[in-house]
């Protein structure tokens, strides 16, 4: 192609910021082998996220309620009604055809996100008659609802729509059928990228001996209980001695971050961060890590071997992120313990061993932007050399 291919990429976050940041470093990435990249962003605007070089569309924001999903809710807190969701549609077709995309990359549809349909699959009706490769995206793991039915609809709606699904993963950690059954029936659209890891960068030389404790909980949407079982670890801790830094994350609750500055006011070894532009650094040279283990921390933590306990976010139906650190841990790669009950004793104890015996390097493909990349380029040259175009 003479001209720089050009490719929309559509992201929703709701809760977490996890699907924004990996949908941000596939834009860098993009836009690294030379295209021309038009981000569709649905969820609420996230200060400090790198697109690169990559343009950017603010859609009508939309957000969870709650850690249950129970509602969506516009930027005014509003339950989003069918009026909300017509002005947003046209407004993303119209801004999507005027860009004339030569691709549409989809994060997580039609696996997720399915309650984005009324705007989704109108979205991948336009892309296919226009001849566009359609792309989905999605990470290694999905969250099992335990319903047949959706996981057949997400198959179809594959094999009708979709040139190709990037699975943001490496099959010898976890293979994409473990948590979708019908993979098999989609293998020819499969392609396994890597892990999608943001890196720094440059790292300096980390000299970990004389590093702090780490704390964070991504976004920190539900990050208060461990925050709080954190605290009640460091006072029974035999790193007590040493920093304890806490990274609430932009979304914590006010009540829970009063409670971390509050600790850190009486407590001159405790830093209370709402965010950090730095923050892979921090990981980089801290003396151990705790975090909740979400999908972009913990590739961070593999890609830096940072000694690291987790705690799963767990509530309701969210089993991806206890899946994958139980893999890891079974592996030796880090801990992981369960948020519910949790001893602060035994937490104090899991953070002081995992720092002592550091972090077993994982022989994992972590470099998964760049291969989407590639991958995604290389499969519209043949899309394009089909259609004679």
């Amino acid at each position: 192609m003479a001209e720089a291919p050009r490719i929309a990429l559509y992201v929703q976050h709701l809760l977490g910021i996890g699907h924004l940041r990996r949908a941000a470093a596939l834009a860098r990435a993009l836009s690294g082998v030379g295209a021309k990249v038009l981000v569709l962003s649905g969820g609420i605007k996230v200060a400090d996220v790198d697109f690169g070089a990559a343009q950017v569309l603010q859609l009508p924001p939309c957000l969870a309620a709650d850690s249950a999903f129970s509602a969506l809710l516009d930027e005014s807190g509003r339950v989003i009604d069918s009026e909300w969701k017509d002005r947003r549609r046209e407004l993303l077709l119209k801004e999507t055809a005027a860009f004339k995309p030569d691709a549409l990359i989809i994060e997580m549809y039609p696996f997720g996100r399915r309650q984005f349909r009324f705007e989704l699959l109108p979205l991948v009706y336009w892309a296919q008659n226009g001849g566009l490769l359609v792309v989905s995206s999605v990470r290694d793991i999905l969250v099992d609802k335990g319903r047949d039915d959706r996981v057949l609809e997400a198959a179809d709606l594959v094999r009708r729509y979709f040139d190709l699904v990037l699975v943001h993963g490496d099959p010898r950690l976890v293979p994409f059928e473990r948590t979708f059954p019908r993979a098999p029936s989609i293998a020819d659209k499969l392609t396994y990228t890597g892990y999608v890891v943001e890196r720094p960068a440059a790292v300096p030389a980390a000299d970990r001996a004389n590093g702090e404790v780490l704390v964070s909980a991504g976004g920190g949407a539900v990050g208060g209980p461990l925050f709080k079982a954190a605290l009640a670890a460091r006072r029974l801790s035999t790193l007590k001695e040493r920093p304890w830094r806490f990274v609430a994350g932009r979304n914590l609750p006010d009540a829970d971050f009063a409670l971390l500055e509050e600790a850190a006011r009486i407590d001159p070894g405790i830093v209370a961060d709402r965010f950090r532009a730095d923050f892979t650094l921090l990981l980089a040279s801290c003396h151990v890590s705790l975090s909740q283990g979400g999908y972009n921390t913990v590739m961070e933590l593999l890609a830096l071997r940072t000694p690291a306990v987790i705690i799963p976010f767990a509530e309701g139906q969210e089993s991806e992120q206890a899946l994958r650190a139980a893999l890891l841990a079974e592996r030796g790669a880090l801990d992981m313990l369960d948020g519910d009950n949790l001893d602060p004793a035994l937490l104090a104890a899991t953070l002081t061993r995992r720092a002592q015996a550091g972090a077993l390097p994982m022989d994992l493909d972590l470099d998964g932007a760049r291969h989407s990349a590639e991958i995604t380029l290389a499969a519209l040259v043949k899309k394009r050399g089909q259609h004679g175009g």
